[in-house]
């Protein structure tokens, strides 16, 4: 089979996993097959035809002397073209499209023409601007378009086997590589994103000129060369950092390259720098959500517990680099604790980025709001809406990993897989109508013996695991169930997790829940949108001691809803009352059902307030 991996760790030293290829394993139903089927559908072509619109690869055209004009938009509109593609790409591994791949090979020799004979390539310092390539590298984000470029040509070429694009990508590697290095020029991008990409050109062309550059960029941090601030990650030295800070997703895609540079040469300092990151970052400055960011200003992470609801930043691209990061962890430490992440930040902030009919985006996901905030057709600073669209492309990718033991399970999702292992290929399908639902069923559709690591999510309090429909109690390994044995084709495997919905309290050191409940079934994020409820839902106290029942709809695509019951005041009480002694509010107030939806798929219809966090009786 093909290696169409997104990070190819076959071959690393420090990895204790393997990745699965994404022409491995099909998505066959469900939620995130449903979201596949709509990226390719739907997404690629309306961004395709905002590319052109937009002037993005009018830029390209005009590096190549092919038109006149002046250059548009944002100096690292580039990212969004090669984002382009390498959603394109993941997209035709899992179904070919003859005319996709020819539309890729159209943009593919715009990019190659506006290449320069020496390899540089950034469509925004051509002509005029030549004179200052490399001149501001804290500020004008060469090195992270370039690492855009790297990758999406690597995934092309996993995806096509075409060279078309890797050439042009290696051209400009091997320019970046005369130019910076020990030796030579000093610095690294004040915008990370080349690190994971150099890396990943390494695992493609196992030259280790781009693996020394990729240390060598990290190595360059904290020597004050891109600002010296919190901002850039530039206050300390990498291995030195213990809070994660500065700008979320800069912040993220750093630890993403380090995670890959680790797993080759396996400095542990680098590991425990990334471990402290991890810990500080999902305990003490994450979403509920999986939403990284709490601050507008620097589009940064703020101080520790700084978390409030409707001026939350949390990007949709922060979560992507999130859930990105968190793969690459597990390859390091496989322990569930990272699949976890990945599942509550998948569910929840990532597929809030992008609206249900696949043409609309968030770049900001707050947790409230007063119905003002809806989702774009595109940005001035489109970077999120391409981003999403090579995550979601990409996800066959992500579910399984698998080891000398055997395969592992991470995401729970309607497939079938046939996985190499061992010089064999094992078959499987899962059938489950998860996240809705608890159950999942498994069939080994091949003989053979491999252990099953199958992840026990941490939110589940109660579950029970069945082989052939005889009760198992395997051995739980790091948050996942291991099961050995000799497979016969026509294995069952069940899995039942209980999803009974949950209240949840915040650390009270995070002021803006004080007071608050948040609601959660399963690895769904719940939140109220005013469309689904007859009173105004800032009113609303939740009664905590009465059943919240999960009832399935099929709005919004279908979905589990959630009823309630809760407290609301009396009509007109507050209309003339700013303030008003607590027994004479609990005196006049009326008994309500509320009406709970998954956050993710909030702003798909009428605007109104919505809020995650809500008030407790």
């Amino acid at each position: 089979m093909p290696d169409t991996f997104i990070i190819n760790t076959t071959n690393s030293p420090y990895s204790k996993l393997l990745p699965v290829a994404i022409s491995e394993v099909s998505f066959t139903d469900g939620l995130l097959a449903e979201r596949l089927r709509t990226i390719k559908e739907i997404t690629i072509p309306t961004q395709y035809e905002l590319l052109e619109q937009t002037q993005r690869l009018f830029n390209f055209r005009r590096a190549a002397g092919k038109t006149q004009g002046d250059y548009f938009g944002f100096f690292f509109n580039d990212t969004d073209v090669y984002k382009w593609i390498e959603a394109v790409s993941y997209t035709l591994i899992w179904e070919w499209d003859d005319d996709l791949d020819k539309l890729l090979d159209q943009v593919i020799e715009e990019i190659k023409l506006a290449q320069d004979e020496d390899g540089y390539l950034d469509t925004y310092f051509t002509f005029e601007r030549k004179k200052e390539r490399w001149t501001n590298l804290k500020d004008m984000h060469e090195l992270y378009c370039a690492g855009h470029l790297i990758q999406a040509a690597v995934a092309h070429h996993r995806a096509t086997g075409k060279t078309n694009l890797l050439e042009v990508a290696i051209k400009f590697a091997d320019h970046i590589d005369s130019v910076f290095g020990p030796g030579k020029r000093e610095g690294t991008s004040g915008h990370p994103e080349i690190e994971m990409a150099l890396v990943e050109l390494f695992l493609e062309t196992r030259d280790y000129r781009y693996l020394n550059l990729a240390k060598f960029f990290i190595d360059e941090r904290g020597k004050g060369l891109v600002g010296g601030d919190l901002y850039h990650i530039d206050h300390k030295p990498f291995r030195d950092l213990d809070e994660i800070v500065g700008h979320a997703v800069r912040s993220l895609y750093l630890n993403c390259g380090a995670t890959d540079l680790y797993l080759e040469i396996g400095d542990i300092s680098i590991l425990n720098a990334l471990e402290r990151l991890w810990r500080n970052f999902t305990e003490r400055k994450m979403y509920i959500t999986g939403g990284a960011g709490a601050r507008y200003e620097g589009e940064s992470f703020g101080e520790e517990y700084e978390l409030p609801n409707e001026t939350a930043y949390a990007e949709t691209c922060a979560a992507i680099a999130s859930f990105m990061w968190n793969y690459r962890m597990l390859f390091a430490i496989p322990e569930g604790r990272f699949a976890d992440i990945m599942e509550q930040t998948l569910y929840n902030g990532l597929l809030s980025g992008i609206s249900l009919d696949g043409m609309h985006y968030f770049y900001v996901n707050p947790l409230a709001d007063n119905g003002k905030h809806r989702r774009q057709k595109w940005f001035a600073c489109a970077c999120c809406p391409p981003n999403i669209a090579r995550l979601i492309a990409s996800l066959p990718g992500y579910v399984y990993t698998k080891s000398y033991e055997g395969i592992w399970l991470h995401l729970y999702t309607p497939n079938k897989a046939k996985i190499e292992w061992n010089n064999s290929i094992i078959e499987m399908e899962v059938k489950t109508n998860y996240p809705w639902d608890g159950e999942i069923d498994i069939t080994i559709n091949s003989d053979a013996h491999f252990s099953l690591f199958l992840r026990v999510p941490g939110w589940a309090k109660g579950y029970s695991i069945f082989v052939n429909h005889k009760d198992e109690e395997p051995q739980i390994v790091n948050g996942y169930a291991k099961i050995e044995r000799d497979w016969k084709k026509g294995d069952n495997i069940r899995i039942s997790l209980d999803m009974k919905p949950e209240i949840i309290v915040s650390n009270p050191k995070v002021k803006d829940n004080i007071g608050k409940i948040a609601v959660k079934r399963g690895p769904i994020v719940y939140c109220i949108e005013q469309i689904d409820n007859n009173f105004p839902i800032c009113d609303l106290e939740v009664d905590i001691e009465k059943d919240l029942v999960p009832i399935y709809s099929e709005i919004l695509k279908g979905v589990v809803t959630i009823k309630g019951k809760g407290y609301i005041p009396e009509k007109d009480l507050w209309k003339k009352n700013l303030y008003l002694p607590k027994k004479v509010l609990n005196s006049k107030r009326i008994e309500i059902e509320f009406t709970l939806i998954p956050y993710y798929a909030w702003a798909n219809r009428e605007q109104g307030p919505m809020q995650v966090w809500i008030r407790k009786a």
